[in-house]
């Protein structure tokens, strides 16, 4: 099942289009890595669900909009890129 999945590495794969918000459903994920790739849009508040992520790998895409506030709610994170995007705002704390 999907629900179990502990890493999504899909990074250097011309993926286009969004990321969607169901990635907030897979609540076993340790690692998200999207990098290298042509993601358009914000990044989804549900990220902020992953509460067992350990690395966040966004950078090298298109993504645009504001980093969730969530995100600062990632205890568990120890490695986050989210460079080479057109994102604002600044890294949350909480």
């Amino acid at each position: 099942l999907l629900s179990d999945l502990r890493r999504l590495q899909l990074y250097t794969n011309q993926l286009t289009g969004s990321i969607p918000s169901v990635v907030g459903l897979l609540y076993d994920l340790t690692v998200l890595q999207l990098y290298h790739n042509q993601l358009t849009g914000s990044i989804p508040s549900e990220v902020g669900l992953l509460s067992d992520l350990i690395f966040l790998q966004l950078y090298n895409n298109q993504l645009t909009g504001s980093i969730p506030s969530e995100v600062g709610l990632l205890y568990e994170l120890e490695r986050l890129y989210l460079s080479d995007n057109q994102l604002t705002r600044s890294i949350p704390s909480e």
